[in-house]
């Protein structure tokens, strides 16, 4: 498995700084793979493929170490926040595809300054991969409740604990997606996608999971970006899981699960604006549960991946301490109480929090 990280630039106030292209052009070797996203104040990293969750925590640890060196070489700090506490205004990146998209798609690409965690899970093929995507989509919104670390937005509160998730919903592909059967109907649903004109191209088709383009994976999109590194490591061990699991059930025969677009969006919404301080819907009955209770059901749907993987020692823990602090939003909003409700400072101590386990 390999993670890709979105990580948000900042001034020493504490505010948004667009600094992007500054920093990839002052970068060298040893800061790792930086990459534009789509707005200056944005990077992104990226791990090698990992076998062992020790391995995946180095790479990430490594990668965000490597993003600050460059980022402070241009007097600018990075967090790994899913939206900025403070007030911006986001400057796209000037590359035309980027700005084909904020002329196409107005406010929705004007305001798109969220960060996202992606997961690349390894498959075999393209067969076993829609066999994935078919079966995986019921647990995706449990993994939004645990990375969900984006309570603010334009300086205010938003009574949610994943606003990303809402700001990435206004894309028109961006969601879950029904069953496919096959890597044909995969293929041909996608085509038909961009055959409306309606996005640029196969790239802006923004599934919560999907087939990558570029590797031989099956790519989760999902989740906010976590906040600290260990948080990061449970999402990824719990998406290969999740991905291990699907791809058993498949070669036994297992049909996919009954799962309606429709119930799964709402999933979703649920997720991004409870987190784990609410109820969640519990994907064997589609009904209000306690979040402990599907975070506890998702990691038995998937423990037997986790015991043979060697992880599910290391994800007891993991998920443990995150019960104990809390999620980034919880952190967040946390913060800020204690700062008399400055955001500033918010966007500051998820700065120094950038390496935190």
């Amino acid at each position: 498995m390999g993670v890709e990280e979105e990580l948000l630039l900042l001034g020493h106030d504490g505010s948004p700084a667009p600094r992007a292209q500054e920093v990839l052009e002052g970068a060298d070797a040893g800061d790792g793979p930086l990459e534009n996203e789509f707005m200056e104040e944005q990077l992104e990293t990226a791990t090698e493929p990992a076998r062992s969750l020790t391995e995946l925590a180095d790479a990430l640890r490594t990668g965000r170490a490597g993003a600050r060196e460059a980022a402070a070489r241009q007097d600018a700090l990075v967090a790994a926040l899913a939206t900025s506490p403070v007030a911006f205004t986001g400057t796209t990146v000037s590359r035309l595809r980027y700005l084909r998209a904020r002329s196409a798609f107005g406010i929705t690409a004007w305001e798109q300054l969220t960060n996202g965690c992606h997961v690349h899970v390894a498959v075999a093929d393209d067969a076993e991969g829609v066999a994935v995507l078919d079966r995986i989509g019921p647990w995706l919104a449990p993994l939004l409740a645990l990375s969900a670390n984006s309570p603010f937005w334009q300086g205010g509160a938003t009574g949610y604990e994943s606003f990303r998730s809402q700001v990435w919903a206004r894309w028109p592909t961006a969601g879950p997606t029904r069953v496919f059967g096959s890597p044909e109907a995969y293929h041909e649903a996608v085509a038909a996608l961009v055959a409306t004109g309606t996005v640029l191209d196969e790239a802006m088709v923004y599934f919560d999971a999907r087939l990558s383009a570029r590797y031989p994976t099956v790519e989760l999109r999902v989740a906010d970006v976590c906040l600290d590194v260990d948080s990061a490591v449970l999402l990824g061990a719990l998406a290969r899981g999740l991905v291990e699991t699907a791809a058993r059930a498949a070669e036994a025969g297992e049909p996919p699960p009954d799962a309606p677009p429709e119930l799964l969006r709402t999933a979703h919404w649920r997720a991004g604006h409870s987190g784990l301080d609410g109820d969640l819907l519990d994907p064997a009955t589609w009904r209000p549960a306690p979040a402990h209770d599907v975070v506890g059901a998702l990691v038995t749907h998937v423990k037997d991946a986790l015991a043979d993987a060697g992880d599910l020692d290391v994800v007891t823990e993991l998920l443990g301490a995150l019960w104990s602090r809390g999620n980034g939003a919880v952190r967040q909003r946390t913060w800020a109480a204690a700062a008399d409700g400055d955001l500033h400072a918010v966007s500051l101590q998820a700065a120094d929090a950038l390496l935190a386990p």
